[in-house]
């Protein structure tokens, strides 16, 4: 068995979390041991698919031509689509066709969340979707003290501050207005949001918050996976207000180096991260303003472990497990039972992981 790990189009999107999506594919294919490939070649028995550029379809297309197996991710909804770019809202149905079409060329469609399965399966798609964590890198994401010393240091911070850190693009559906008003009304602690989208393609309300001049705001750009890591050692509050997410691979990583994490009260946690038991949630600005304080000086409980606990429930070596099932049970055909005997698990045991 060869899986080709197909990468057109990740260099427009490598800053995304469909790129770091398909770095963990393949870290955990490398973890159990399941050959792959980054290169065209005629001996690949299944194509893994990730973006839904023209490039991706004709690969899915080929592969059918070829005989061969195609897994498309469903990383993309109509919904996350929307209050990104200028003219996202406009564009949204339209986009909601395109996906439809291109995620229907798998022979099995895997979407990170079962809350992301169910607006696919409301699209009307008929092909087999199911459900898979994306992922978090637990050996790459452990927190240590010196890393988070080596943040403060480049942003001049100092051990007395408390440090208010987010990540994404600039874009509304990530929460960007209300990072910037929370920064406004909580001058005591310093608030720093990773990521970078060139601002001609945002609304200008994202552009002028982005803009906004505060002595505790800071807007440091795009920083590599290694830079991340010490940022999120160094701060003491992952404030995540994103309003619609497939799954949040960020968060993920908050949680995998013990952040205390504030997040938004959105659907797709629901049955997987629990209000004050793995994160603390709100849903206005006045709720994230007192849990802030509340979280930052003490005066509520730190969930950090088990917020630790839940991200290893989606570690790299569970998920590269669930792949290699769900890829022998695209290639045998051996009956269900045969299949769970050797491998453990029933057919369908994947779908909740």
């Amino acid at each position: 068995m060869k899986i080709w790990l197909y990468k057109g189009g990740l260099k427009l999107i490598r800053k995304s979390g469909i790129g770091k999506a398909w770095e963990h594919q393949k870290a955990a294919l490398e973890n159990t041991g399941v050959a792959h490939t980054k290169q065209f070649g005629f001996d690949y028995d299944i194509v893994q698919v990730n973006t839904i550029f023209p490039d991706s379809v004709f690969t899915a297309l080929l592969a059918k031509v070829m005989r061969k197996k195609v897994v498309y991710y469903a990383h993309s909804t109509m919904e996350d689509f929307k209050k990104s770019f200028r003219g996202s809202d406009f564009f949204a149905p339209f986009f909601k066709k395109w996906i439809g079409f291109c995620y229907c060329l798998g022979d099995v469609i895997i979407t990170p969340t079962e809350y992301s399965k169910e607006l696919l399966e409301g699209y009307g798609i008929k092909k087999e979707i199911m459900h898979l964590s994306n992922g978090i890198d637990l050996d790459f994401f452990n927190r240590d003290k010196e890393s988070g010393k080596c943040f403060r240091e480049k942003y001049c911070f100092g051990a007395d501050d408390k440090v208010i850190i987010s990540v994404g693009h600039y874009i509304e559906r990530k929460g960007i207005e209300d990072f910037v008003e929370l920064a406004g009304r909580l001058p005591e602690y310093q608030f720093i949001w990773f990521g970078d989208t060139n601002l001609k393609l945002v609304p200008e309300n994202i552009k002028r918050a982005v803009e906004t001049k505060l002595p505790n705001l800071h807007f440091p750009g795009y920083i590599s996976s290694e830079e991340l890591r010490q940022a999120y050692c160094g701060s003491d509050l992952f404030l995540f207000l994103s309003q619609e997410e497939t799954e949040g691979i960020v968060l993920l990583e908050a949680l995998a180096l013990k952040i205390p994490a504030l997040i938004r009260d959105i659907p797709v946690y629901e049955g997987w991260l629990e209000d004050r038991k793995q994160v603390y949630k709100g849903r206005k600005l006045e709720e994230f303003e007192q849990l802030a304080r509340d979280i930052l000086e003490g005066e509520a409980p730190s969930l950090t472990e088990q917020g630790y606990a839940k991200a290893g429930e989606r570690s790299i070596g569970k998920v590269g497990e669930t792949l290699r099932g769900i890829y022998w049970e695209l290639l045998e055909n051996k009956t269900e039972v045969q299949k769970g005997k050797e491998r453990g698990m029933s057919r369908y045991s994947y779908k909740n992981t």
